[in-house]
């Protein structure tokens, strides 16, 4: 009897959810094991984010990962996930210098790493960028609000479009992002109500992280909702599981076992 093959998310299904009403549910993910345990679950969308290099390589910011890594951790999600979309990001300095290097790295997200689109930040100023990513036929998701490769120039990570002039600067980006032919938008650390009019307002997707309930879809990193990153823990974050304390629990037994000399018994020996 022939296996029922499961059909990929693609960027059509997305618009048609916003079209539909339909929510997007999207989570990050950077290894094998987890990006699978996700995949059965029935994730929409994977993001290989560049918070990998806060949350598994222990930077302070994402501003150290390099395109190598983004390599890397994007083909391991790749090797697990059967139905997800997957997207990657592209990591600061990757798109900031140049239109061809924007594109060629782009295209190393999809050729080497088996992505299926890719992930800038940015709105206004970047939308050159996008467009000319776009136009090698690479799906596009923007990224606008907070935006963490942004961490220096913004003093920190702090809400962005509570003032009435930051408010228009973003509608505006949002604007550009879609305009430049981005699939889909990231809407990170705003205002409920401007996030909620900027999903109003363009016709692609919005995923929000940290901007209320009334975008298309939503979006956290995998460590903070299992409970896994103690490093910050931001107001949007909300945490479904702690397996923190299960896995200490499970290396403290092993610990002990080990100096005790109960572990390996006779049934783990040849």
């Amino acid at each position: 009897m022939s296996q029922h093959k499961v059909k990929r998310r693609t960027i059509l299904d997305l618009q048609q959810m916003k079209t539909q009403g339909e929510k997007i549910s999207v989570l990050t993910a950077y290894d094998y094991p987890l990006a699978r345990l996700m995949d059965q679950a029935g994730i929409d969308v994977i993001l290989v984010g560049d918070s990998v290099g806060s949350v598994v390589a222990g930077y302070d910011t994402t501003l150290p990962v390099t395109m190598e890594e983004m390599l890397y951790h994007t083909r391991a999600v790749v090797r697990a996930a059967q139905q997800a979309l997957i997207v990657a990001d592209m990591p600061f300095l990757s798109y900031q210098i140049d239109l061809v290097e924007a594109r060629r790295n782009a295209g190393q997200l999809i050729k080497e790493g088996g992505a299926h689109a890719v992930k800038l930040e940015g709105g206004v100023h970047v939308a050159e960028t996008i467009r000319s990513i776009v136009n090698m036929d690479i799906p596009v998701v923007g990224h606008i609000g907070l935006t963490p490769q942004s961490v220096h120039r913004m003093g920190g990570y702090r809400i962005q479009g509570r003032a009435k002039a930051q408010a228009e600067q973003l509608l505006a980006d949002a604007r550009a992002v879609a305009d430049a032919g981005a699939f889909a938008m990231v809407l990170e650390g705003i205002p409920a109500d401007l996030a909620k009019e900027i999903t109003e307002t363009v016709a692609i997707p919005t995923i929000g992280i940290g901007a209320g309930v009334d975008c298309d879809g939503q979006v956290l990193v995998i460590h903070d909702i299992l409970g896994l990153c103690e490093k910050y823990s931001p107001k949007f974050v909300k945490r479904y599981a702690d397996i923190s304390g299960t896995i200490s629990d499970g290396i403290s037994t092993y610990i002990n076992e080990v100096k005790d000399g109960v572990f390996p018994a006779d049934e783990h020996s040849f």
